[in-house]
């Protein structure tokens, strides 16, 4: 996942057909420019220097990545759950966020990213 917020190097990552499931966003996001489009936002929002990896699952095409950070003082924990198609490109990848005040400043932070990138 290295370089992964790179949109160069995310885009050669992420399969035609990916699906996002964002932590806060009801209904799963398909296709590679709107999977594009929340990843690039949650590296803006969450890729600041408090961010770092603390586990690593993998099994097959599936991994599982657990994560830190800190946004406006609120202590972030998640994970990324990603599963590789044939070709090993992402085709799914799920995000869950902790504890509810999180989920809060994540969806905040993580709109006003979204309506400036589109803005």
């Amino acid at each position: 996942m290295e370089g992964g917020s790179d949109p160069a190097v995310l885009a050669d990552l992420l399969a035609d057909d990916a699906v996002f499931h964002s932590p806060v966003v009801h209904t799963p996001q398909a296709g590679k420019p709107v999977v594009m489009a929340y990843l690039v936002a949650a590296s803006h929002v969450l890729g600041n220097d408090a961010f770092r990896y603390v586990r690593e699952l993998v099994d097959g095409d599936e991994m599982m990545l657990e994560f830190v950070t800190e946004l406006d003082g609120i202590s972030i924990n998640g994970v990324d759950i990603i599963r590789f198609n044939e070709n090993g490109t992402i085709s799914d990848f799920k995000v869950m966020v902790r504890p509810l005040k999180a989920i809060n400043k994540v969806w905040e932070m993580m709109g006003a990213q979204l309506a400036a990138a589109k803005g």
